[in-house]
């Protein structure tokens, strides 16, 4: 399932993306939720689902206007599945062909609850595109490493659906960090197994601008902020002014000589010349929303399945 805000440059492709799945059409039913969209997104939507029925296949779109939060979408969604498999993706994500049928294949062991795909990059070919790249940004080996608990980005990641029975569902008035807390509850709250199907790809693309890079790493830390809030999750650790000033002086003195030398031998390229003043903005981003930051209280609130009638689950997963 989708959560779609504004989506209309990237309805189509996305859209393109799910009719092409390798996974037998008739045991599928992909669920768009339009989060209060105000451009052509709605339009758009009943396009897909017309092209969906002329391919045999079952799209379905919803619409949850009362609550401005992806989390908040993704909870009509999961309401709405008739399957027991609940596959999640983004608006701007490009799943491949056999992407659904990669992300379920691991539920046929009994034990695993959660399943994450892999997260790559589109093809780009900025300066901060190939940083990202080279970063490996949006990969969930970071997630899938974190220090508290693993977790999957909802970009690509699928869950049980009865799980959320015990677990409850997305906290609808989170803005971001949502998709560390479910899978946190849920594997606190029971004995679950979480996967890393790692050919289970959707692709991403990266940031091409230092104000939407900076709003991405603001983000995290906001993120950071809000677990901390809701797990205890320790902060990420912040530089102290000395320590900062170092970075600066370490690439000034050492690392821009060498980085130019190897451009000149056309060894490498101005992303890697730039690479620490990148990662230095992105770190002070990180902490300024971490230290902005503030959990709402009404961010607190988790749904429930059974808030709203729920229709009778078949063994169809829901894409």
């Amino acid at each position: 399932m989708v959560p779609i805000y504004n989506g209309e440059a990237d309805l189509p492709d996305l859209v393109s993306c799910l009719l092409a799945q390798s996974y037998p059409g008739d045991r599928v039913e992909y669920l768009l939720v339009d989060n209060g969209s105000r451009d052509r997104t709605s339009t758009l939507l009943q396009m897909a689902v017309r092209a969906g029925t002329e391919q045999g296949l079952t799209l379905r779109s919803f619409t949850e206007a009362e609550i401005q939060s992806s989390y908040a979408a993704r909870n009509v969604g999961i309401r709405a599945a008739q399957g027991e498999i609940l596959a999640f993706t983004d608006a701007d994500c490009r799943p491949i062909s056999n992407w659904l049928e990669q992300l379920v294949q691991p539920f046929t062991d009994a034990a695993v609850g959660l399943v994450a795909g892999e997260v790559k990059a589109l093809p780009g070919n900025t300066l901060l595109e190939r940083f990202a790249d080279r970063q490996e940004t949006l990969s969930q080996k970071h997630t899938l490493a974190h220090s508290f608990l693993p977790y999957g980005q909802t970009a690509n990641l699928a869950v049980r659906r009865h799980i959320l029975e015990q677990s409850g569902l997305f906290r609808p008035y989170l803005t971001t960090g949502g998709d560390a807390d479910l899978c946190w509850r849920i594997q606190q709250q029971g004995n679950w197994q979480l996967h890393f199907a790692e050919e289970a790809i959707v692709q991403h693309r990266h940031r091409t601008t230092l104000p939407e890079l900076r709003r991405q790493w603001q983000r995290y830390g906001t993120s950071n902020r809000y677990l901390h809030e809701l797990h205890g999750v320790d902060l990420m650790r912040t530089l102290s002014l000395s320590a900062y000033a170092h970075r600066w002086m370490r690439w000034l003195l050492k690392e821009l000589p060498g980085a130019g030398l190897k451009m000149f031998s056309r060894k490498a390229d101005l992303s890697v010349m730039l690479e620490t003043p990148i990662n230095l903005l992105c770190i002070q981003a990180r902490a300024s929303g971490q230290r902005q930051a503030g959990l709402p209280a009404a961010a607190r609130e988790i749904a429930w399945l059974d808030q709203r009638p729920s229709e009778p689950e078949t063994d169809r997963p829901n894409g």
